[in-house]
This record gives structure tokens, C-alpha cells and sequence, in this order.
């Protein structure tokens, strides 16, 4: 059987990884990170945080402008990081740059009460995306409202049948500490889960739902978003799956070291080198996707070694 969360023992985490794995991870240095790349996972790397965000901006102009009528296509995005999101709206701004036949998908929401979180809640997904991207964008250069795709409860299903309407190019994305992609967290150790966790082919099964956030999750959200008030940061969220991003040709996926830790963003990393899928580690599952970048602003790789404060 393997080892309880040290976490929270009533779910899966990479805390219950096999100790070689873990070790393995933290011991990469830089250099070794650079070498993971691999036929269908490649490594990126930045060293200044302009052009980290520059560079993670222009996926966004780069899939908005292969866009068509005849060939609708666009961007999956999240949020965090967001500090792409009001240079994608300058670039368009100040080059004039016709986004009009672009798609966006809204990676998640939170859920409370039966309902997606209102946009005028200032954690709201949908606000943030809004005010600090598409209502920054000349209302004459900017997709119509039809073309952004946000999750609502009532409208997965349409949600996820959007992505057969119009080719989603890049799913892009960061990473949580509890080793997510939007918010696929890990599942609860309960039920036919009990002793092992879902197999990388059950939960890629999985598409947009309404999931129950680790603890992890919600006490980082708080962190980052929150001012750590832990109680305002709900336990449920709205969520792309698996399914749908497998229907992406990219995941591309931006490590600025402010989200997760230097451990989590080596450990992700080696396990879709090697092939490593297990859906206690979420975010490993996309060893089994065609095409995944992982892009580093290096300074804040950082070390795994012990350092007293």
C-alpha cells in the first residue's frame, strides 16, 4: 500500500510518491533540466522576466492571428500567471493587430452555492481575464463575446463541446502546489481509490467538471490571491479536463517560481521526461500528450537544498 498524504491524509498527493522519485527531483540541478527535453516534451528557459511574460504574451497573438471564419482557432488561458495578459492587450493596442476571428477558453472558475463565482467577486476568474486582457483590447480589434468561453455550472457540456467548434492551439498554463493544471487537482483517497489512486487513463477521461480542491489548493489560492484569508477561497471550482486538453495540439505550461516551489517545478518536469504518470501528480499525466512545453524564467528555479532563515 502506499505511503498516506503527509498533507492531508484523506487525498492523493505527490507526498505519496515512491521516495526515489522525490529524490531524484530535487536533486536536478539547472543544467539537468535544460536536458529533459525529449521528442513530444521540450524546456524553455528565460533569463529575465520581460521576456519570460513577452514571450508567454505572444502565444496568445500568435494563436489569435492564425484564426479564420473558415478555420476558427484560439488559446486556452489561466489565471496565474497573469502578468501576460495586459501586454497581450497592449501589443494588439499599439500595432493595430485584427484579433476579431480569435477564441479564448477560460481555463476554470470557482464554484460555490451551485454557481460559478459572479464576475464582479474580486476573485472571479472571469473578472480578472476581463479587466486586465479583453476590456484593455480597442473594442474595434477584439474578438465579439461569443468567441471567449468561460466556464459557467450550467454550461459545461457547451463549454466542452466549444473545443470541437474551434481548434484550441495552446492550452497554456501554470503550475500549483499541489502539482495541477487548472484545476485538476488529485483525488480524494476514498471509494475504489482508497489504496491507489486513479489510473493516468481514468482520470484523463475526465473532462471539464466540478472538482473538489485539495487542501493544497485552496491554501495557496489564499496566498496568492486571498491575502491569506483561507475561510474566503472556496473548497470547489469549475475546470477544464483532461479530455479537453488533450484536444489541444500545446500545453504550455510557465514556471515564473512564484506559484510553485523549486521542488514541485523539478519534479513535474522529470516525471514527464520519464515517462512517469501517476494522478497523484497531476500535471505528470502529460507524459502522454503529443506536444508539452515547459517554460522557465531561470533565476527562479532556485535549489531544493536546506536553507535555514
Amino acid at each position: 500500500m502506499r505511503k498516506l498524504s503527509k498533507v492531508a491524509p484523506g487525498w492523493w498527493d505527490y507526498t505519496t510518491l515512491d521516495d526515489a522519485i522525490i529524490r531524484d527531483a530535487a536533486r536536478l540541478e539547472v543544467v539537468d533540466i535544460e536536458q529533459l527535453s525529449r521528442p513530444g516534451f521540450s524546456v524553455r528557459m528565460y533569463d529575465s522576466l520581460e521576456e519570460f511574460y513577452l514571450a508567454e504574451a505572444l502565444e496568445y497573438l500568435d494563436a489569435w492571428r492564425r484564426s479564420t471564419a473558415d478555420a476558427p482557432c484560439g488559446i486556452c488561458g489561466p489565471i496565474g500567471p497573469t502578468e501576460q495578459l495586459p501586454l497581450v492587450a497592449r501589443i494588439i493596442n499599439e500595432l493595430g493587430i485584427d484579433v476579431r476571428e480569435g477564441h479564448f477558453w477560460g481555463m476554470d472558475e470557482w464554484y460555490e452555492s451551485g454557481k460559478e463565482m459572479a464576475p464582479d467577486n474580486p476573485l472571479s476568474f472571469k473578472k480578472a481575464d476581463m479587466d486586465l486582457c479583453f476590456s484593455r483590447i480597442r473594442k474595434e480589434l477584439r474578438m465579439p463575446d461569443s468567441h471567449l468561453h468561460f466556464l459557467t455550472a450550467s454550461g459545461i457540456e457547451e463549454y466542452s463541446r466549444s473545443y470541437d467548434k474551434a481548434k484550441c492551439l495552446v492550452m497554456q498554463g501554470g503550475q500549483g502546489e499541489v502539482k495541477h493544471w487548472a484545476f485538476n487537482d488529485p483525488a480524494k483517497r476514498e471509494g475504489r481509490w482508497a489504496d491507489a489512486p486513479p489510473s493516468p487513463a481514468e482520470y484523463r477521461g475526465l473532462g471539464a467538471r466540478v472538482v473538489d480542491l485539495h487542501p493544497m489548493t485552496i491554501i495557496q489560492n489564499a496566498r496568492t490571491s486571498g491575502g491569506g484569508i483561507v475561510s474566503n477561497v472556496p473548497a470547489q471550482a469549475l475546470s477544464v479536463g483532461p479530455r479537453e486538453t488533450w484536444k489541444t495540439d500545446t500545453v504550455s505550461i510557465w514556471h515564473g517560481g512564484m506559484h510553485d516551489n523549486p521542488f514541485g517545478i523539478r519534479l513535474t518536469a522529470f516525471m514527464i521526461s520519464k515517462g512517469l504518470a501517476d494522478s497523484a501528480v497531476p500535471m505528470s499525466l502529460l507524459a502522454e500528450h503529443h506536444d508539452v512545453r515547459f517554460s522557465y524564467f531561470r533565476p527562479g528555479i532556485k535549489s531544493c537544498s536546506v536553507d535555514m532563515h
